[in-house]
């Protein structure tokens, strides 16, 4: 089912709007079991709601002078002692498994909160004491969707996620790249930028989202990167914020294309690309997230196991996306066999990529025996 150009038009200026302040829905037993099994659980040295005891914030502003959503947090000598230590160890087991041998040449710079969005993230600035580079990473609540979202992100995209959890902590490395909305503002229409390649691109990341079931792809929830090629730029975009993993009831939901924050992207895939252009961008996208699912089969077949028993979203959403999708393929689904949120991922993702697994050898086909 490929999209249509029209319905890509019409849907231009809509005001899709995901569902505002989701839960947390904290990992369960054997959701964490799963993080022990792949080395995403480990000890850390300070928690998510360590963090929380500062006592006075200052707005962050951005380079133009505007609010950036963030506010920078300050903490008394004592607990900021405490924190910096425990800091400079979490990056290192981030980076470096916990080697501590560079850690004396590391500092906190800052560390920043933003008050937008449902995981509420601290993101730390560690600076190199001796040439000022700096890295970030993010400190968050452990949030079940969330978790599944990088975990499908690391096993179907092109892009590997680092992330840890302990408890109800998740800590993230920073996905460098320039913010959707800042590339729409600053450069989409500088004369370098190469128009069909970053339309074929918006396709391809429209199609990752909707096999995954990732919503709320709003501008400002991805990032563009410029990779410089022989004689022009590659562009890939990587989703940022994972909230919405398999939650939101509507099917538009899901795909980047329906909010109105990516309509200047839509209107490049509408004078730059036809019909049969799209259908191929779909279909290359569709092939490789096959070879990536067979390559890591059983590595999903147990998590879509586990998603299949979990709680991601409310009997009114499941209920909804089940009857979205069996409208958009004019299938049924069976009320039997699908009634949790991971089931219908499980039969979204065979539904979409059906071609592709067929023409798989059938050993490495079978994600869901």
């Amino acid at each position: 089912m490929n999209i249509d150009l029209g319905n890509i038009a019409n849907a231009m200026g809509q005001d899709l709007q995901p569902s505002r302040k989701k839960p947390i829905y904290p990992p369960q037993a054997i959701l964490r079991q799963y993080l022990i099994d792949y080395g995403r659980e480990v000890i850390l040295p300070l928690s998510y709601h360590d963090l929380l005891r500062f006592t006075y914030t200052t707005t962050l502003k951005d380079k133009s002078g505007k609010d950036s959503f963030w506010d920078t947090v300050s903490y008394d000598l004592q607990e900021w002692n405490h924190l910096r230590s425990a800091l400079i160890r979490m990056y290192a087991i981030l980076k470096t498994e916990g080697d501590m041998s560079f850690a004396n040449h590391l500092d906190v710079a800052r560390i920043d909160f933003c008050y937008f969005g449902n995981s509420q993230p601290f993101r730390i600035r560690i600076v190199n004491k001796y040439n000022d580079n700096y890295d970030h990473f993010y400190i968050k609540q452990a949030d079940t969707n969330r978790i599944y979202g990088l975990e499908m992100e690391h096993l179907l995209s092109p892009n590997r996620m680092t992330y840890l959890t302990h408890q109800q902590t998740l800590i993230e490395e920073h996905v460098p790249g320039i913010p959707g909305d800042i590339f729409i503002r600053d450069y989409l229409h500088h004369s370098s930028t190469n128009v069909i390649r970053l339309a074929k691109e918006f396709v391809k990341f429209n199609e990752r989202c909707f096999v995954q079931l990732l919503g709320d792809m709003r501008s400002y929830n991805f990032v563009v990167n410029m990779i410089p090629d022989i004689e022009d730029f590659q562009y890939r975009i990587r989703a940022i914020d994972f909230d919405q993993q398999t939650y939101e009831g509507r099917k538009n939901g899901y795909l980047p294309q329906y909010y109105k924050e990516n309509n200047a992207l839509v209107q490049l895939a509408i004078e730059h690309l036809d019909s049969e252009s799209i259908a191929q961008y779909q279909a290359e996208e569709q092939t490789l997230m096959t070879f990536r699912l067979a390559s890591s089969r059983y590595r999903m077949k147990t998590l879509l196991d586990i998603m299949a028993k979990d709680t991601l979203s409310t009997t009114e959403k499941f209920q909804q996306l089940r009857k979205d999708l069996a409208e958009h393929y004019q299938q049924t689904i069976s009320e039997r066999k699908v009634q949790t949120m991971g089931q219908l991922l499980k039969w979204q993702m065979k539904q979409r990529l059906r071609k592709s697994l067929l023409l798989l050898p059938k050993n490495k086909s079978r994600f869901d025996d």
